[in-house]
């Protein structure tokens, strides 16, 4: 029995027009790596680059969903229009995801102006999914204001998220080490914006302390260039969100203002186009045969018959 194809012109004009079911059915052409999703990429690219992507980033337990769910209600205060992806971590066993962070944003559950996806990294690397790029296009399409990607919460590892956000904002915890994290190469570099939540407990003032004197150890003397605020929080009685707030709004103005925003957006088109490249090459070694047969030249390999590089040679001479 055939697979019905989507009507992907129908779904895309659903999705314009802010029908949450569409929006759905694409995201998860997007996950699937549907066979329509060359299709789907096509119709929405005219409508891409509207949006304002904030990635939060942070190790797990500093509040990054509660926090995701405060800024939520802040931007729809203003009568914006949000989108959330939120990555959460695979079962090594089964490729599943708890997608808790669903639970944290049950608030907004009927909102018709926020629109939620939980994501499974599905053994990805760098606290995102594969298929995140493209989940932003379809949000980005939708007609979302802002939208914001939340990662599996892995530490050090989880820079991957400042790639695709036009502003990353690192979370983190007083009593929780983060000074000292910060101290290591990855997440001091990739922080726009940097929040220590749960300012109501003991240590804030020294993580406030720690954090600034790092970044002004690795602050560049350039005129005009971005020094990254740190600001304190409490997610979940909101206290201190309007400085995160506006904070947030800062950097995305010195963006627009200085063109980094489009340098940002065109590296991370760059990245993403060699991201799809790889992976077509990938799907083609596995349906080679003959000379390029993967199997046979890992086994030639080993067996000292052949030298890898010579072996990757025929493989692309076979593409």
């Amino acid at each position: 029995m055939s697979r019905r194809q989507p009507d992907v012109p129908a779904l895309v004009e659903a999705a314009r027009a802010g029908q949450p079911r569409a929006v759905a059915r694409l995201i998860t052409l997007v996950e699937n790596a549907d066979p329509a999703l060359r299709e789907v990429m096509e119709r929405l690219a005219p409508y891409t680059g509207n949006a304002h992507i904030i990635g939060l980033t942070g190790s797990p337990g500093v509040g990054k969903s509660t926090t995701t769910s405060a800024l939520v209600g802040a931007m729809r205060a203003r009568g914006l229009r949000v989108g959330v992806l939120a990555v959460d971590p695979s079962s090594p066993f089964s490729g599943g995801a708890l997608l808790g962070d669903r639970i944290r944003l049950i608030d907004h559950a009927l909102d018709d102006g926020v629109y939620m996806r939980s994501m499974a990294s599905r053994g990805h690397l760098g606290g995102l999914s594969w298929a995140t790029p493209q989940a932003l296009r379809v949000l980005d399409a939708a007609g979302c204001d802002v939208i914001f990607l939340e990662t599996v919460g892995v530490g050090q590892s989880e820079v991957e998220v400042a790639a695709l956000a036009d502003t990353t904002m690192v979370l983190l915890a007083p009593g929780m080490g983060d000074g000292i994290q910060a101290a290591k190469a990855g997440i001091l570099e990739i922080g726009d914006v940097f929040v220590v939540n749960k300012a109501d407990r003991d240590g804030v003032d020294v993580t406030m302390r720690d954090i600034r004197g790092m970044i002004s150890l690795g602050e560049r003397k350039e005129a005009g260039q971005w020094r990254p605020p740190v600001e304190k929080l409490v997610a979940e009685k909101g206290d201190g969100l309007a400085d995160v707030v506006a904070a947030l709004d800062k950097h995305w103005e010195w963006l627009q203002e200085t063109g980094t925003l489009q340098q940002r957006r065109e590296r991370r088109a760059a990245e993403e186009i060699e991201a799809i490249a790889v992976r077509t090459l990938r799907m083609r070694m596995g349906t080679l045969d003959g000379a390029g047969d993967l199997a046979a030249l890992a086994e030639a390999v080993v067996a000292g018959e052949q030298d890898p590089y010579t072996a990757a040679d025929r493989i692309v001479e076979h593409l």
